[in-house]
């Protein structure tokens, strides 16, 4: 106890274990920690510190245990089991710990929250760092104020699944979609979904932060979803994660016959291809070859694997057929081109389709239009 000695008196330890009252006994529990807490200690008297540690925690005094965990809230020195059984304390011992304290494991975090009551969970969801077990049992099991509490933690690592689970536990609790809406970083399926759970402030955040533009959060509200989610397929120049995304919306039941013809029309074959493989059920690079590089019939058979209706099938053989005749140049305005190309060939085509969705295309067209006529015009005036 070289290192310790002048720090932690033997006096010192003697009145915890010995002194008369409470108040004694708290205040020399106090000393002690400071001393643990700012003298750097050798390996064994660390030791010897954490059984001083144990000694306090069995304490009878509130005052006593108390003293403990404000003190060390956030020090690594304190025991994971007498942490742990600090945790299950009255609230004023158990919350500084779980808010702050470093030595709990994720499964140790994530037990309390499915057991530990509404108010532990809150001094979780407010700790400095928040893994994705953490995250995923606070989705599970939290109550509002917790998951509000986790969403609002820019700390708080929450997976794609979780958030969705969030939103559909409390899909009217503007607190908690709030706390979700905030966060710096959302997936696609996750705003598409919030931006219609929420209100006008809400909404107009999410616009002005997230992959969303105004109008497509207009359409999602109103409940046209179909065309709001090609404008977010759109926006989000194929998504990092179009497999997830499509995977979303067939999950959603959304990945319709309508919605792939309207991507496949604008060129988004990726969108198609994966959605495709998605209702077939077959994987990515084999429903490619099939649509791409197996004859004229391999577009026909994944076609109708994946159970769309026959008489749209014409519709797609031409916007593939169109997709295999272009030629991409490189230059600035590649995807614009693209895009016009394919939809005024698919436009002339017999028409096979609704006509809310001709009216969609031809809609398309015209923004492209306009598109490439402003930059014109801005070229030229520069």
């Amino acid at each position: 106890m070289a290192t310790t000695r002048s720090a932690l008196t033997q006096d010192d330890i003697r009145t915890l274990v010995k002194g008369a009252t409470p108040d004694i006994r708290a205040a020399a529990a106090y000393k002690l920690c400071r001393s643990i807490e700012t003298t750097k200690l050798s390996i064994d008297d660390r030791a010897t510190a954490q059984e001083i540690l144990r000694v306090m925690a069995g304490d009878a005094a509130e005052l006593v245990r108390r003293a403990l965990a404000v003190t060390l809230k956030s020090s690594p020195l304190v025991p994971r089991d007498v942490a742990l059984k600090l945790a299950r304390d009255v609230e004023a011992i158990s919350l500084p710990l779980l808010n702050f304290s470093p030595v709990f494991l994720d499964s140790d975090l994530v037990d309390i929250v499915r057991l530990g009551g509404p108010v532990r969970q809150l001094a979780i969801a407010r700790r400095p760092m928040l893994s994705r077990p953490v995250t995923d049992a606070i989705a599970e099991h939290g109550g509002d104020r917790a998951v509000a509490a986790a969403c609002a933690n820019d700390n708080a690592d929450f997976a794609e699944g979780a958030l969705q689970q969030v939103m559909a536990r409390f899909e009217t609790h503007e607190k908690v979609l709030a706390a979700v809406a905030y966060r710096n970083v959302l997936p696609l399926s996750v705003s598409e979904k919030l931006v219609t759970l929420v209100g006008d402030h809400l909404r107009d955040h999410l616009i002005a932060h997230h992959a969303i533009a105004a109008d497509t959060a207009l359409t999602l509200a109103v409940g046209a979803a179909e065309r709001a989610t090609m404008d977010l397929v759109d926006q989000a120049g194929r998504a990092a994660d179009i497999k997830g995304f499509v995977g979303h919306l067939a999950s959603e039941g959304r990945l319709t016959p309508s919605l792939l013809l309207r991507g496949v029309a604008q060129g988004h074959i990726t969108f198609f291809e994966w959605g495709i493989a998605e209702l077939a059920g077959v994987p990515h690079h084999r429903t490619w070859l099939m649509i791409h590089d197996a004859g004229p019939l391999g577009l026909r058979a994944i076609y109708e694997r994946a159970g769309l209706p026959a008489r749209l099938f014409p519709a797609f053989r031409c916007a593939v057929d169109t997709y295999h005749a272009m030629e991409f140049d490189g230059g600035a305005r590649d995807l614009e081109r693209f895009q016009q190309r394919m939809l005024q060939r698919f436009l002339t085509q017999p028409q096979t389709v609704s006509r809310e969705d001709v009216d969609y295309l031809l809609d398309k067209m015209d923004e492209v239009s306009a598109e490439a006529r402003a930059e014109v015009d801005a070229s030229q005036s520069a």
